[in-house]
């Protein structure tokens, strides 16, 4: 019995020790201060720092601040002194009007520790407001048949305190008529009336002035005043009557302007005008009368601007019905106002950050910020959220605050820049959101080495490149960004053979774009490959490499020479000459030629082919093979000694070649053969004793013909000269003679002579030739009807001077009817280049000996009787070429005769001396001087 009786006794201890552990921490986690109103800016309001549990350098180290929920911020946080103090005067009813309680909230922040603590100030009233009257005076109307008694209500008094310091009660300055009553609401307003105490008498006195007195409880007590006039009239002695004392609405606060609210009715039991009922919206401290207005006829309520739920939940309106002679009565229109979703969340930051490295952890605070909504109930609760795919969470802290932390590992090369976007919704209907937007920069680090996209690669290069060419390019990415993804190129150093050079001295890269450059000019004879190991090396810290293989193949070019192995030259003083019997078929092999070439593919193909042969159809040799085989049996007129050269070539690009001459030595025996050139070699230089001797021989007779030629010139011109002075002096005996007709000592070219030599020089012959024909004289005058291109081959000149002087200044061009053709002319075989037209000599010798050759063949060719040393057509030529030797076979004398101590041939001096072009056929040559008209 005593142990239950305990057990009872321990039931209300236990409930009052959770009871005070549970006001422990509501007192713990809310700081309450109070205040009165009207203190000086900076005065102290609480120690902070010691209702925080902290010392005063952690609030500064931690950024400890205040984060105030209204507009604007009363107090401010001292870090130095821990204190809390007012930001500025602070007026209670212009923060909480007349409430009974003013409390202002906000929160401290220790942002490092991510705290938030709430604070509570209470604003308490000091009697800084007088009671005051809206009105400097009132005017009563009121009937003299009014009986005592009678309460006719007067003008309220304002007082902004609260409590005591309110308005506390109203007196009346003395009267003998009218007294004062004070009545009380339910709510504690007191309405003053006035109490009609005696009859009133409009004749003994129309007009009473009364003075109203208002008065509160503070300390000192403050008074307002205001005056009553009183007009006595007739007898008015009914008031109107509201249909409801206190009417009430509830409107939504996005009602439009204008609206009606309600309709107010009051009834007066007067008759006339004293029936007639007007309605008043009485004065307000408040805004009432801008919010709401009433129709004095009609008594309609309505709004002359848009509600606002936020600003306030409730308006009390006073309205007066007022009859013709101004008795009045008064009703109460109460509007509640209903709340609407009309405001979106409101989302503050409060600390954010704008970049995060990518390796930060999971949990990492990003912001830190505060949602508020200023509707109520379900329109006033705000859910957040951000998208799902994001790497982010909210944290949902004290007092509607929320963190942004990331849920896991960032990776800046997926995403560099995250947009976030926090939704804030709130839940009402429909529904309104507010988004804020935040930009984080995912901050790089070093975790990505450079990256090659092949594992090995292979560059072909051409040999006999130019040394500091470029020959490949390699390129390594990094995914990360800036000094990170910062790639640098080398060569590693690879252990090599011994005979290789060093990779440093063979190629060399640019660290910074990857080319590679050759150090060298690369031989594939040498070298058909380097394997190289280049890095690719960021500039992070740590710095991240990789490495990869490159295989330099060298492409051969066509830089080789075949290189013939046999027949080589010999060394020994032998004459390196290859037997080939007389009684050979064909087809025999005589001999091989055997090259090479150091290329390879197909540079390295090589074809042979004969070149030049003493007798080109009797040997050949083998396309590929190199086989030189006999083609025909040979002949008793076959050298001996045949002369090949064979010729090597490659099949490159382009192609390359060599050359061998091959002796090939056609005898049974080698005694018989070196017999055979033994006298082969004697007769060849009997040949040349012979031919030196012919020579000097051929030289000194044209010497003594040329100057022969020269003195018989003169002998001719000093004859005709003396003719001519013996013509001229009878004058009769010519007188009817044209000048043309007679050949004067200027006209040499009749005089022709023809001189035709040929010396044959051959190195092939056993002899060499030279043949002198006999001279050929021509000297005709030629008569003026006998001037015809076809019959004779040169025109004739004047001999006298007159009328026909004009024909000793210029020279005419030679008949080009008698000039030989292309394949006529003078020269072995009529190959003797040069114009058409022919080329006159310019020096005297050359001249006449070709007009007399000229003038000899024209001659033959005409009669076909005279001869030159030889047979009909044959030009005084040697009868081994037989009748058939035409003019065409004429040596050139200009080409074939050759004057010692000269180094230019009579053909070719003159033209060269002068330096002109051949005459023209039509085309006329001046004279200058003797030797042209000689």
């Amino acid at each position: 019995m005593i142990a239950e009786q305990s057990h009872k006794g321990c039931i209300p201890l236990f409930l009052l020790c959770f009871l005070l552990g549970t006001l422990w921490e509501i007192s713990f986690a809310q700081i309450r201060y109070s205040v009165p109103e009207e203190t000086e800016k900076g005065s102290f309001v609480g120690n902070i720092a010691k209702d925080l549990g902290m010392e005063l350098r952690e609030l500064s180290e931690h950024g400890a601040r205040i984060i105030s929920r209204g507009k604007k911020q009363h107090f401010v946080l001292n870090v130095k002194s821990g204190s809390l103090v007012t930001a500025d005067r602070i007026d209670r009813e212009e923060i909480c009007a007349q409430s009974v309680e003013c409390l202002l909230n906000f929160n401290v922040l220790v942002e490092n520790k991510l705290k938030i603590h709430s604070v509570e100030v209470e604003i308490t009233d000091i009697n800084d407001n007088a009671p005051h009257f809206l009105a400097e005076e009132i005017e009563l109307k009121i009937s003299e048949t009014t009986a005592p008694g009678t309460h006719h209500l007067l003008e309220n008094a304002y007082d902004q305190d609260v409590g005591v310091n309110s308005l506390q009660g109203y007196e009346l300055s003395p009267s003998h008529h009218f007294s004062l009553k004070v009545q009380s609401t339910s709510g504690g307003i007191k309405y003053p009336e006035l109490v009609l105490e005696r009859a009133l008498d409009r004749e003994e006195k129309p007009a009473h002035y009364l003075i109203l007195t208002a008065w509160d409880g503070g300390e000192p007590i403050r008074t307002g005043t205001i005056r009553i006039k009183v007009t006595v009239l007739d007898a008015n002695d009914n008031v109107p009557v509201f249909s409801q004392s206190v009417y009430t609405v509830s409107v939504p606060e996005n009602i439009s302007q204008g609206t009606i609210l309600l309709t107010v009715n009051a009834t007066d039991a007067d008759e006339g005008i004293n029936s007639q009922v007007r309605y008043f919206q009485m004065k307000s401290p408040r805004k009432i009368s801008q919010i709401f207005q009433i129709n004095s006829v009609t008594g309609e309520l309505s709004t002359l601007q848009n509600l606002d739920y936020e600003e306030a939940e409730f308006h009390e309106i006073e309205v007066e019905a007022q009859d013709g002679l101004g008795l009045r009565s008064r009703a109460k229109i109460h509007v509640t106002v209903l709340d609407v979703n009309d405001n979106a969340p409101e989302v503050t930051i409060t600390s954010v950050t704008i970049s995060v490295p990518e390796n930060a952890p999971p949990g990492t605070v990003i912001a830190l910020f505060h949602v508020h909504d200023r509707d109520s109930g379900e329109n006033g609760q705000v859910f957040c959220s951000i998208p799902g795919d994001l790497p982010f969470k909210l944290e949902k802290k004290v007092d509607n605050y929320y963190s942004l932390v990331t849920d896991r590992t960032l990776d800046r090369e997926q995403v560099s820049v995250y947009n976030i976007t926090m939704k804030a919704e709130d839940f009402g209907k429909p529904a309104l959101s507010t988004n804020t937007h935040i930009l984080l920069q995912v901050v790089d680090i070093n975790d990505n080495p450079p990256t090659f996209s092949q594992s090995a690669y292979s560059a072909y290069i051409q040999e006999n490149n130019p040394r500091g060419a470029s020959i490949y390019s390699l390129t390594a990415h990094d995914p990360d960004s800036e000094q990170n993804a910062l790639v640098t190129y080398s060569i590693m150093e690879t252990n090599l053979p011994l005979e290789t050079p060093p990779v440093s001295s063979i190629v060399s890269i640019n660290a910074e774009t990857g080319i590679l450059y050759a150090l060298c000019s690369f031989d594939y004879e040498q070298s058909r490959e380097f394997q190289l190991r280049v890095t690719a090396r960021d500039s992070g810290d740590p710095p991240l490499s990789s490495n990869v293989s490159l295989t330099l193949f060298i492409l051969d070019q066509n830089d080789n020479t075949p290189e013939i192995l046999y027949p080589t030259f010999p060394t020994d003083g032998s004459s390196g000459v290859e037997l080939a019997p007389r009684s050979a078929e064909p087809g025999y092999l005589v001999t091989k030629v055997v090259a090479v070439d150091a290329d390879s593919g197909q540079n390295a193909w090589l074809s042979y082919r004969l070149l030049k042969a003493t007798d080109p159809g009797l040997f050949s040799v083998g396309l590929h093979s190199g086989e030189i085989r006999t083609v025909r049996t040979f002949l008793d007129k076959d050298a001996l000694k045949q002369n090949l050269i064979v010729a090597v070539t490659d099949n490159g690009e382009p192609p390359l070649s060599a050359t061998v001459t091959v002796t090939v030595a056609v005898a049974d025996s080698i005694p018989e053969i070196l017999s055979d050139l033994s006298s082969q070699t004697s007769s060849e230089t009997q040949d040349d004793s012979l031919l030196t001797f012919y020579l000097v021989i051929a030289v000194a007779v044209v010497s003594c013909l040329f100057f022969s030629f020269i003195v018989l010139l003169l002998v001719i011109r000093l004859r005709r000269w003396w003719m001519l002075q013996v013509v001229q002096a009878p004058g009769d005996h010519v007188g009817g003679i044209t000048s043309s007709q007679f050949l004067g000592i200027d006209g040499v070219r009749t005089f022709l002579q023809t001189y035709s030599h040929e010396v044959s020089l051959t190195t092939d012959s056993r002899k060499s030739q030279l043949i002198f024909p006999q001279p050929n004289y021509a000297d005709t005058l030629i008569s003026q009807q006998s001037c015809e291109p076809k019959e004779f081959p040169l025109p004739t000149q004047s001999l006298l001077p007159g009328k026909d002087e004009q024909a000793f200044s210029q020279q005419a061009p030679p008949n080009t009817d008698w000039r030989f053709s292309q394949a006529q002319r003078p020269g072995t075989s009529g190959s003797q280049n040069g114009d058409e037209g022919g080329t006159w000599p310019n020096n005297q010798f050359d001249t006449e000996m070709l007009q007399a050759m000229i003038l000899a063949s024209a001659n033959e060719a005409a009669d076909g009787s005279s001869t030159l040393g030889g047979g009909a057509g044959t030009m005084g030529l040697s009868a081994r070429y037989g009748p058939q030797f035409t003019l065409q076979h004429v040596p050139d004398y200009r080409q074939n005769v050759y004057i010692p101590g000269s180094t230019a041939t009579l053909a070719n001096a003159a033209g060269k001396r002068d330096g002109k072009a051949p005459a023209g056929g039509n085309g006329n040559k001046k004279k200058s001087g003797k030797k042209e008209k000689k």
